[in-house]
């Protein structure tokens, strides 16, 4: 993996050199002298730079492209914090177990004390 800012600070003398390069050039680079460079060597990008430009000049649906993933990123959003609310209700409900069954016991404890007692005051 070559991350972009890297790859721009290394080409910043403008050769092309393969098809690799090609593709890191036309995802980093926008100014219009490295466009030409990469549609000189390599045509096939020709297109790809013109569907960009028609994307951006229609901002409707660049907008609704947008809106369509916001709305996945909210729904996405929303389902992760009920399952972290549903993680936290988890274990809530398991600290509540255990502590019933501790009060349990303790109630045990103290039937048993109080049985005792009973047997010392009769004992004496």
């Amino acid at each position: 993996f070559i991350p972009l800012d890297i790859f721009r600070k290394k080409t910043q003398n403008g050769i092309i050199s393969d098809r690799m390069e090609a593709w890191l050039t036309f995802f980093c680079k926008e100014e219009p002298e490295d466009v030409e460079r990469l549609i000189t060597k390599y045509p096939e990008f020709r297109q790809l730079y013109e569907d960009a430009y028609e994307l951006c000049l229609n901002t409707e649906r660049v907008m609704d492209m947008f809106s369509k993933e916001l709305a996945i990123l909210d729904a996405n959003t929303v389902q992760y914090m009920i399952d972290e609310q549903q993680d936290k209700i988890n274990e809530l409900n398991r600290d509540l177990g255990r502590k019933d069954e501790e009060l349990g016991r303790q109630k045990e404890e103290i039937i048993r004390l109080k049985a005792e007692l009973k047997r010392a005051l009769a004992g004496n």
